[in-house]
């Protein structure tokens, strides 16, 4: 019986709105580890990395998706940079839980997320940053994932039915 579900991606891949979708499909619990780190923190991602620093902001993370990925039961979606810490990728490494890549290019990202300012590190020039980001993260998504689902073109609803048709044999 599958009681973890963990999904990547980039920064308007669709993450949490294809975990909430995914988590009515499945009936399971859904919690996404940035809102645990905002709740935590009580201030918004964007505020931590200007009070705090990412320094800051990546220490809360792993110690929050840490917790998440030992004690929550249910979908699970991390943050887009939570995956390029060491300890993390050796928590996801070591588990025999799915993790989904949710993969997405770069004009359906601008279109969802608009690379507005709550995407601290997508401020300055947030076209290229986001190519970089993607660059340098995209084969450690592709490494720790065992399914890798687009999510181009489609609504979360969409995205939701694709992983759960993939993971029907694990369900």
């Amino acid at each position: 019986m599958l009681t973890k579900i963990v999904l990547i991606g980039p920064p308007g891949a669709g993450k949490s709105s294809v975990g909430r979708a995914l988590s009515k499909e499945l009936s399971m619990p859904f919690i996404d580890s940035d809102s645990e780190i905002e709740k935590v923190a009580g201030k918004t991602i964007s505020e931590i990395f200007v009070d705090d620093g990412e320094q800051v902001f990546r220490k809360m993370e792993v110690e929050i998706v840490s917790k998440l990925l030992t004690d929550f039961t249910g979908v699970i979606a991390l943050g887009g940079g939570a995956p390029i810490t060491l300890e993390t990728q050796q928590k996801l490494e070591s588990s025999d839980f799915p993790i989904i890549f949710i993969d997405v290019s770069i004009s359906q990202a601008a279109n969802r997320v608009g690379f507005n300012k709550d995407r601290p590190l997508l401020l300055i020039n947030p076209r290229q940053q986001w190519l970089n980001l993607m660059n340098d993260r995209r084969p450690i998504y592709e490494r720790l994932a065992s399914e890798i689902v687009s999510s181009d073109n489609k609504k979360p609803v969409e995205v939701a039915k694709i992983i759960s048709e993939k993971l029907k044999s694990k369900l």
